[in-house]
């Protein structure tokens, strides 16, 4: 499963926030991986996520495979969005 995002956090997702997109995904089964840039990292490594530098209005795309890919999906949906991170772009 996957889902995109176009980021409006004002500064993006840097440390602070990526800290607690990161704490939110190691709360799944699933392996979660985040995609920006062409490049994919592993959701649950902050560094991984600090190292794709993702500013505002870059389109990120979070993909989820396991046990519960789809309650992870919907779970980091909802942070994101909640958190004022991202909203939801359609494919």
């Amino acid at each position: 499963m996957k889902q995109k995002f176009k980021v409006i956090a004002e500064y993006g997702l840097h440390a602070r926030p990526a800290t607690r997109l990161v704490n939110e995904a190691m709360g799944y089964k699933s392996e979660l991986n985040l995609t920006a840039f062409g490049s994919s990292v592993n959701l649950k490594s902050i560094m991984g996520v600090m190292s794709l530098g993702i500013y505002r209005g870059e389109i990120i795309e979070v993909h989820a495979e396991g046990p519960d890919a789809k309650e992870a999906i919907e779970g980091i949906t909802q942070f994101i969005i909640n958190e004022g991170l991202g909203q939801v772009v359609d494919d």
